[in-house]
């Protein structure tokens, strides 16, 4: 499954009609079609025999992002480059109320109690609550700044779509897609992957570590 993953990611120009491994047409439109966006295959399993977790493959068809153990503490996530270094800890926030899903985002790796840590988080990630289930939410997600998610200021960033069918888009301020996640389909002999093995393209001005961590909390918001 790995060297298929690593045959099958590539870094991809929007252009019209170039597509021809990763079905992603319906969003050429969002992504600016002048820039180079990178592509990778997001593999929703550990390299690490007995663990869970996610395994990242670049277009150059190495690792570049790794989460192991990801089940220990379900409550706290590193992600880590394709060498073990922690990039990004993620961490749930303390529920003030019933229906909060807050996540706070580390840079790099602030130990195993983030509410003990005095690194300050440098985003936080909310989850849309629809509680009355009155209508349908085209947002499903906000980042905020700094870790603050007070009502009076704008979020940086919020995700559009449905992460359970592995198609979200994630928007900046100006509504500018900035990464998107969709649904992996091969060039030849109409493989499905299923649910498991999706892809991740992220724009050329965006982190694309950052999008994977954004992927993870997406996966623990609604999984």
């Amino acid at each position: 499954m790995l060297l298929f993953l690593k045959s099958s990611s590539r870094t991809v120009h929007h252009y019209p009609d170039q597509e021809s491994g990763i079905e992603i047409n319906n969003y050429s439109d969002d992504i600016d079609h002048q820039r180079c966006c990178t592509s990778l295959t997001v593999w929703s399993k550990s390299l690490v025999f007995g663990c869970n977790g996610f395994t990242v493959i670049g277009s150059d068809g190495n690792l570049v992002y790794r989460v192991d153990n990801y089940s220990d503490n379900p409550n706290q996530i590193v992600l880590m480059d394709g060498s073990g270094n922690p990039i990004f800890t993620i961490c749930r926030r303390k529920k003030l109320r019933l229906v909060d899903d807050n996540w706070l985002v580390y840079n790099g790796e602030v130990g195993k109690y983030c509410d003990k840590s005095s690194r300050k988080p440098i985003f936080c990630v909310k989850k849309n609550v629809n509680i009355l289930k009155t209508k349908k939410l085209s947002a499903i997600a906000y980042v905020y700044n700094d870790g603050s998610t007070a009502s009076s200021k704008r979020c940086a960033y919020m995700i559009e779509g449905s992460y359970k069918h592995r198609s979200c888009k994630i928007l900046d301020e100006t509504r500018q897609v900035v990464a998107e996640i969709k649904r992996k389909q091969a060039s030849t002999g109409g493989v499905s992957f299923g649910l498991e093995v999706f892809v991740l393209v992220v724009n050329a001005a965006f982190d694309p570590g950052f999008a994977m961590a954004i992927v993870l909390l997406l996966d623990q918001m609604f999984h």
